[in-house]
């Protein structure tokens, strides 16, 4: 099964993908974001690496509006989506699809739920099949047709809830994918994995960046950015600490400064001639 193309208009008619100007968020009585000013455009592969706490789930949390910037007066909006200022998540999805361990969490607690079923869930913009709706050949080969680009179609008849951590990762990207985004917002995906599950995952992100989808990582895995990735923002304490270039923002003392304890960092070559950067704590 060929996956299908992924047509874009050009650059200058496309609004940015995702675009922060100031934005600040207090949650409790902490500020969490402070004035954050960040453009990610359509077509622009990033990544958003930090600690954990420095602001990368807030971040997540305004697109999917679960949280909201502090108002201001005059100026732009503090967020964006596609252009939007105001925008519904479910809208959005055959754009930007998004993939966050809290999806997995509902879906996990629905016993009888098949990967295809939680699959075809992301047609609806919600958990489940609604019962009113009939389920269509054409909804079905789109749902086998995502679960293959996430190299997750042996696992449709399996219920979700039986699937290890990584099993469920790929078919949580299929149920994005199922919308045939321009974009994926990955919110942490290499979490809980293991060595070859992860492997895995970095083999499905490069096949989908090589497709024409826009890929924004957010993680504090360096080892999970791929050579496809060249853009790093790299965020402390609410605020960018750096953003450049793979090879510019990955960078020992750099990230010791982000992590806040000695990291250090290395490339390595590939058999595709992809250069890969990992990391270890210590000096």
């Amino acid at each position: 099964m060929t996956a299908p193309a992924v047509l874009h208009a050009p650059a200058a008619e496309r609004p940015p993908l995702i675009e922060l100007d100031r934005a600040s968020v207090v949650r409790g009585q902490v500020r969490v974001l402070h004035e954050l000013s960040l453009r990610i455009d359509q077509g622009q592969h990033t990544a958003i690496l930090g600690p954990n706490g420095c602001g990368k789930s807030t971040l997540i949390k305004l697109v999917t509006r679960e949280l909201y910037p502090l108002a201001r007066t005059g100026g732009s909006a503090p967020v964006q989506v596609l252009g939007q200022v105001r925008w519904q998540v479910d809208r959005l999805r055959s754009q930007l699809g998004i993939v966050t361990g809290d999806f997995g969490a509902t879906l996990a607690d629905m016993p009888r739920l098949t990967a295809e079923e939680a699959v075809l869930s992301g047609l609806f913009a919600s958990f489940v099949v609604p019962p009113f709706r009939e389920i269509t050949d054409e909804m079905r080969q789109r749902a086998a047709e995502a679960l293959e680009r996430a190299h997750a179609l042996p696992l449709r008849r399996r219920l979700y809830a039986e699937l290890s951590t990584g099993e469920a990762r790929r078919v949580l990207i299929a149920r994005a994918l199922v919308n045939r985004p321009q974009a994926l917002l990955l919110d942490e995906p290499g979490t809980g994995l293991d060595l070859v599950a992860r492997g895995h995952l970095l083999a499905m992100l490069r096949t989908l960046a090589a497709q024409g989808v826009t890929l924004v990582l957010v993680t504090h895995h360096i080892e999970e950015i791929i050579p496809e990735i060249d853009r790093v923002v790299v965020l402390h304490q609410g605020r960018v600490l750096a953003d450049g270039t793979r090879r510019a923002t990955l960078d020992g003392e750099l990230l010791s400064r982000a992590f806040g304890g000695p990291v250090r960092v290395w490339p390595e070559g590939d058999a595709q001639g992809g250069v890969h950067y990992l990391a270890a704590a210590g000096s």
